[in-house]
């Protein structure tokens, strides 16, 4: 083993307690203590931290840490002055003295860690400072909110490459839990890392089981499931339950105190020292559920959270992942439960729809929240679709072959399905007489794709000879919601891609020609009640099942 990694495992064990690294830590610790910069994805309760803290101590020097949240912050800087590390942190809440002393310290070198938001870290006061003090490392945590389509979106960091151009000396680390393949090269661009070596961990949280499930529209049945699932699950401990707004927070806050659980609202209606006061009880107490809005939690280390419920959909794959990955950090069983609904889906479409973005960035929302859709619609293993996200294949799988992993509610009591093989290689089929017609280019999203399937004479259509190709009107006995069922599902499981880059257009995958040649047959959950398309401005192919069927053997 190398110096760098024997001090920093003597810093492991003497400073934190643990006696051996965990995945890659220790190759992300030694590459660090040695000068080189990184990008490290884990996941929440992986472990990122201590791959900047301890290099933070066995380099000479400060720890410069730019962190989004003021809570994060001094979570963070508690738990370290514990342990007898010198942490400080610089932001709004600190008074004048306060802020010169700890400016001061940093000056002179009295500080290992200094946490700050990018706000104040882009100063002209704050570079100043930093040209003054002795640096160790800077890690921009939290990476993911320097992606303009993630969730937690924060302008300040496109700004952050700035580091790398004052302090070219100074070794950089770039940390989140929660990137897919568009906000990885995202963060490695624009934080000017793209020659920085990727640490990627396993996603998987094998103790936390998954359960999704449509909810029947009204409140009635989906409380009774959640105060049915908080008494089972909590045991004493604690859980988060997310709502999609304020006014559903206050709401279920308030029921669950009437029906005697102790629980505490928090969003960013509240005021800053009703939210602080919430945050420290939960994390100090046991027995506690919060009911939140996203606003709460990145950050929270809180090991005994048995249950993370979800009454509304989430926005993405990567939101989801984010939040349920709060749920049992340690190690123990635990569970993260959604509730769904149609109103859930009209209300986002209608927010992507009617907001201020440029069509690009509508395009991809929405592609994002289809897949977020295809997960909670899958009828296979979820574990593996959720996983298979973030470019990470599961290996588990059953006496039939499928994905496996024993602990979602799909593996553990598969869903009612019906075979939806032949509408799939209508949609693939549709998809590859598009590109044949255009060449290999041409390339449209799922709303396109779908109106030549029900034979709808759209501008787009017309405009582009789409009403010639084959498939157009074979697909018209299926209205618009089930194709985008169908849709999801074949996103879900692989057999049609999505191109972020290109703003969500469909494109095919090893999966999709196994699927044209009749080779793989697909069970999917039963198609939303609707009665077949009678659409105006539309018409029939003419093609019947044996037409079809005939021309399907071409292979497209």
């Amino acid at each position: 083993m190398s110096p760098a990694f024997d001090a920093a495992h003597r810093v492991l064990r003497q400073v934190f307690g643990h006696s051996d690294f965990r995945g890659p830590q220790a190759d992300v610790i030694t590459h660090v203590c040695e000068g080189g910069d990184a990008v490290v994805l884990m996941p929440t309760g992986g472990g990122k931290s201590l791959c900047y803290q301890v290099p933070a101590l066995v380099r000479s020097g400060t720890g410069v840490v730019v962190s989004p949240l003021i809570a994060l912050m001094q979570d963070q800087v508690q738990g370290l002055r514990e342990r007898g590390v010198r942490a400080a942190s610089l932001n709004s809440s600190l008074d004048l003295r306060q802020t010169l002393a700890t400016e001061r310290a940093f000056r002179e070198g009295e500080l290992d860690l200094l946490y700050v938001a990018p706000e104040r870290l882009l100063t002209d006061r704050f570079m100043t400072l930093l040209e003054a003090a002795p640096l160790a490392l800077f890690a921009i945590d939290e990476a993911h909110c320097v992606s303009a389509w993630g969730h937690d979106f924060r302008p300040e960091y496109l700004q952050l490459s700035v580091l790398g151009e004052r302090f070219p000396g100074v070794p950089r680390i770039a940390l989140t839990a929660t990137a897919d393949a568009l906000t990885r090269r995202e963060i490695q661009d624009r934080l000017d890392l793209a020659r920085a070596p990727e640490f990627v961990s396993s996603f998987d949280r094998p103790n936390i089981t998954y359960h999704i499930e449509e909810r029947e529209e009204g409140a009635s049945g989906v409380r009774r499931r959640l105060l049915t699932l908080l008494k089972q699950q909590m045991r004493g401990e604690s859980a988060i339950v997310y709502c999609g707004s304020r006014a559903k927070v206050d709401d279920t806050a308030a029921w669950l105190k009437s029906v005697g659980m102790d629980a505490l609202p928090y969003h960013a209606g509240l005021d800053n020292e009703t939210r602080r006061a919430h945050q420290t009880r939960f994390v100090a107490e046991s027995g506690l559920v919060i009911v939140a809005t996203i606003a709460f939690g990145m950050g929270i280390d809180k090991p005994g959270i048995r249950l993370v419920a979800h009454l509304d959909l989430p926005r993405s794959v990567e939101g989801y992942y984010q939040e349920t990955g709060r749920a049992g950090r340690d190690g123990l069983p635990a569970m993260a439960w959604l509730s769904y609904g149609l109103s859930d889906v009209v209300q986002q479409r209608r927010f992507i729809d009617t907001s201020e973005a440029d069509e690009a960035h509508k395009r991809l929302v929405g592609a994002k929240l289809e897949s977020m859709l295809g997960l909670a619609e899958a009828t296979g293993c979820r574990r593996a679709q959720l996983l298979g996200y973030f470019g990470q294949a599961w290996v588990g799988r059953n006496a039939l072959g499928q994905p496996d992993c024993g602990n979602c509610d799909n593996c553990l009591g598969p869903p009612a399905t019906w075979d939806g093989t032949e509408p799939a290689r209508k949609l693939l089929s549709t998809i590859a007489r598009i590109q044949q017609a255009g060449g290999a280019g041409a390339a449209f999203g799922a709303g396109h794709v779908i109106d030549i399937l029900r034979g709808r004479l759209t501008d787009k259509v017309k405009a582009r000879g789409h009403e010639r190709l084959s498939t157009f009107g074979i697909g018209s006995d299926i209205d618009e919601r089930g194709w985008r069922a169908v849709l999801r599902h074949l996103v879900a499981s692989g057999i049609v891609g999505i191109d972020h880059e290109r703003y969500g257009v469909l494109i095919f995958t090893v999966e999709s020609l196994a699927v044209l040649r009749g080779e793989r047959r697909l069970l999917m959950r039963p198609l939303p009640q609707s009665s077949p398309s009678r659409a105006s401005g539309s018409r029939r192919s003419g093609l019947t099942n044996g037409s079809w069927a005939r021309r399907r053997r071409t292979g497209a």
